[in-house]
C-alpha cells in the first residue's frame, strides 16, 4: 500500500531487520517476558508481511515466552500466512479505514484503490477463524459517518477497533484541520453507535470509560514524571536504532536532536538503553518540560497526559516543549467531551 496520509519517510525503501538485531533485542525482552507473562512484541511499520514467512519466523525465533502481534494492511495475506499465524499463536491487527467510500486514502503502490485487496485478506482471516483487531484512520471525522463506520467493523467481527483521526506528522503535511466541535460530535456519534450495538470494543471509548472508573475509584491520575515510572515504549528499527515514546519519530533527523535514537541495540543492550533513556536522549528532557507545561495549563491533562512527542515536534516547528496540539484537540479533548456528552444524554 501507499496510503496518502502515511507519515513514514522511507516507505519506498526495502529494509529488512538483520537477525543480529532481533537477537540483540531478545536478550533484554526474554528476561522481561520471564517476569511478566503475556509480554508483547509488535511487528509494525511499513508492511511486516513483506519480509516473508520464513524470514519473519527466523526473527521471531530469537524470542522466548513473548506474545507476537503484527499490524498488517492484509494485501499479502493468504492461506499460508493464516496457517503461520495459527502455528505461532499471533495476534493480528488489520489496517483498514471502513467501508469502500471511506477507504479511498488507502491505495496500492500502483495507485489503485486498496479496499478489495484488504477485504480479500480479511475474508481469509475469517475463513480460518482467526480473531483480528482493526485500526482505522479517519481523515474527516464527520459525525454522520460514525454509525456506518462502526457497523462496518461490527459486521466484520473485529475484536477491537482503534480509530485514529489523521495527524499532521512526518512526511504527511496535508491533514485536514478539523474543527473541535465537529470532532466532538464525531466521537459522541461513534459512542452512540457502539452503545446501540456493543458487540466490539472501541479502543478510544474504552479509554474514557477506564478513566472515569479510575476517577470514581479515587486513583491518583496525574503523577509527575520525576516521581513515577513511565512507559518508554521502545521502537527498534531495522538497523537496531531505538526510538523511545514515539514510533513516528523513527527515520527522521533534526539539527538539534540528531536521529532521535537513544542508541543502537547492536552496541548497547536494550535494557540499558531503557534504563538510561533520559540521560542518553536530549529531546526527552525537553519533552518532559512540555508535559509539565500541559499539566499546569490544561484542564484535561489527567485524561490526556500531555501531547505526544511526535505531535509536539511536527506541529510546533521542531520543539518538544510546546503544549496543545491539533491531535490533542481532536483525539483527546474532543474524545473526552464526546463520550461524556453521550453519557449525560443517556443517563438511566
Amino acid at each position: 500500500m501507499d496510503c496518502t496520509y502515511c507519515y513514514l519517510p522511507f516507505r519506498k525503501s526495502n529494509h529488512l531487520m538483520a537477525r543480529e538485531v532481533a537477537e540483540a533485542v531478545a536478550k533484554a525482552v526474554n528476561g522481561w517476558a520471564a517476569e511478566q507473562p503475556g509480554f508483547e512484541v509488535v511487528w509494525h511499520g511499513g508492511e511486516p508481511l513483506a519480509a516473508g514467512r520464513e524470514y519473519l519466523a527466523t526473527l521471531m525465533a530469537t524470542f522466548v515466552g513473548v506474545k507476537h502481534s503484527v499490524q498488517t494492511n492484509a494485501a499479502l495475506l493468504d492461506d499460508a500466512w493464516c496457517q503461520f499465524f495459527i502455528e505461532h499463536e499471533m495476534h493480528i491487527g488489520v489496517s483498514i479505514d471502513g467501508p469502500e467510500d471511506m477507504n479511498t486514502h488507502r491505495v496500492t503502490r500502483a495507485g489503485h484503490p486498496g479496499f478489495r485487496v484488504i477485504m480479500r485478506g480479511i475474508e481469509r482471516l475469517r475463513r480460518h477463524g482467526i480473531p483480528f483487531s482493526a485500526i482505522a484512520v479517519v481523515s474527516d471525522p464527520d459525525p454522520a459517518d460514525a454509525p456506518r463506520l462502526y457497523e462496518f467493523f461490527a459486521e466484520q467481527g473485529v475484536t477491537t477497533l482503534g480509530v485514529n483521526v489523521e495527524e499532521e506528522e512526518g512526511v504527511n503535511h496535508n491533514a485536514t484541520h478539523t474543527a473541535p466541535a465537529r470532532a466532538t460530535d464525531f466521537w459522541a456519534a461513534l459512542t452512540d453507535a457502539w452503545r446501540a450495538n456493543p458487540v466490539i470494543r472501541v479502543r478510544e471509548v474504552q479509554r474514557v470509560l477506564n478513566f472515569a472508573s479510575a476517577v470514581i475509584g479515587g486513583q491518583n491520575l496525574v503523577p509527575s514524571p520525576a516521581s513515577a515510572p513511565w512507559d518508554p515504549m521502545p521502537t527498534v528499527a531495522y538497523d537496531g536504532g531505538v526510538v523511545m515514546l514515539s514510533p513516528e519519530l523513527a527515520g527522521f533527523t533534526d539539527k538539534r536532536f540528531g536521529d532521535f535514537t537513544t542508541g543502537n541495540v547492536l552496541h548497547t543492550n536494550l535494557d540499558v538503553l531503557v534504563a538510561q533513556a533520559e540521560e542518553r536522549t536530549p529531546w526527552i528532557s525537553e519533552f518532559w518540560s512540555g508535559v509539565d507545561a500541559c499539566r499546569s495549563t490544561c484542564p484535561t491533562f489527567a485524561f490526556c497526559g500531555g501531547a505526544h512527542a511526535a505531535n509536539r515536534y511536527f506541529e510546533h516547528e521542531g520543539r518538544m516543549d510546546g503544549t496543545r496540539t491539533r491531535y490533542c484537540t481532536t483525539s483527546k479533548i474532543a474524545l473526552l467531551e464526546g463520550v461524556t456528552r453521550h453519557v449525560r444524554e443517556h443517563r438511566p
